[in-house]
């Protein structure tokens, strides 16, 4: 018997599912999606940051999306504890993204969290 999935993790495959949607289509998304969006060049920059290597043009879009939700989570909203968000993004990176997208998600994190102040 498959366990139900938490609310919030379906909430967040649904935000994905609306920033990779705005992002590589150009179209309108929900009010949650937008409020991410409103943050994306603070988020962006800190992607960039924190994965020099990986121009933001040139990062999968589905990986793209976990990570501003992510990023969005941690410096934005601050309600969870950020291994809550980090594992979250993770689990997501598994869903949604290559096989190469858990570990590249869980570094970018990694780094960001690393170069943050703590508040």
């Amino acid at each position: 018997m498959k366990t139900p999935l938490d609310p919030r993790h379906k909430k967040r495959q649904k935000l994905i599912q609306e920033l990779f949607r705005m992002d590589f289509h150009k179209q309108k998304g929900d009010v949650f999606a937008k409020n991410i969006l409103a943050h994306k060049e603070f988020i962006d920059g800190k992607i960039r940051n924190a994965a020099p290597e990986f121009p933001i043009g040139k990062i999968n879009k589905v990986d793209l999306a976990v990570l501003r939700l992510a990023v969005f989570e941690l410096l934005v909203e601050r309600k969870e504890p950020q291994k809550v968000i980090i594992d979250e993004a993770i689990e997501l990176a598994k869903e949604y993204g290559g096989e190469t997208s858990p570990s590249f998600i869980n570094g970018a994190l990694g780094n960001i969290i690393a170069h943050e102040k703590p508040s």
